[in-house]
């Protein structure tokens, strides 16, 4: 099935398609993606005026503050899911209304506000990472929206594509210099 323009816009790095098989290379090149996800998020927004963070990726798409305070309300959410897997049999997780929150008055916050939540989340999570095996990386939890059950190998996959999906987001919103506005 071919994308859509808009689709494209919106998935410009493609959907998530979870990998069939996860070997340990795998788990070690995402947990790699998270440890420089937050280094490369600042790279690309830390240096943005005002006006460049209102610019959007895509028509009626977030804005580049609203894709970074997302990035760390959702990564916050992700280390919070997997420490519930590694402690609880099967915990059906919490879901929550990312667009509502986007419109939370905090996402108006200085994206540095965000920046230094990312940095030390993915510090904790990488560092947790880095020490699971292979039985708690098939460790479990349900999330009731979709009423899917996700290895935590399968979500550490989700969440470094998330990664790629948002740096992808961004950057397409500096290419486009608010044509979307």
């Amino acid at each position: 099935m071919e994308l859509t323009d808009l689709e494209k816009l919106r998935f410009p790095v493609g959907k998530f398609s979870p990998p069939q098989l996860i070997c340990q290379s795998d788990l070690d090149h995402w947990i790699s993606e998270l440890a420089d996800f937050p280094v490369a998020l600042e790279n690309l927004v830390g240096n943005l005026s005002e006006m460049q963070l209102e610019w959007p990726y895509r028509p009626g798409g977030w804005n580049i503050r609203q894709v970074v305070h997302h990035c760390a309300d959702s990564h916050m959410n992700s280390l919070i899911r997997f420490k519930l897997a590694l402690t609880e049999k099967t915990p059906v997780i919490k879901p929550y209304e990312e667009d509502l929150w986007a419109e939370l008055p905090d996402y108006q916050s200085p994206v540095a506000d965000s920046l230094d939540i990312i940095m030390g989340v993915h510090k904790r999570w990488v560092n947790l990472l880095k020490q699971m095996n292979e039985e708690q990386f098939n460790k479990t939890f349900l999330h009731p929206a979709s009423n899917k059950i996700f290895t935590l190998k399968e979500a550490l996959a989700l969440y470094a594509w998330h990664s790629k999906h948002h740096l992808a987001h961004i950057k397409q919103a500096l290419q486009f210099q608010g044509v979307f506005d």
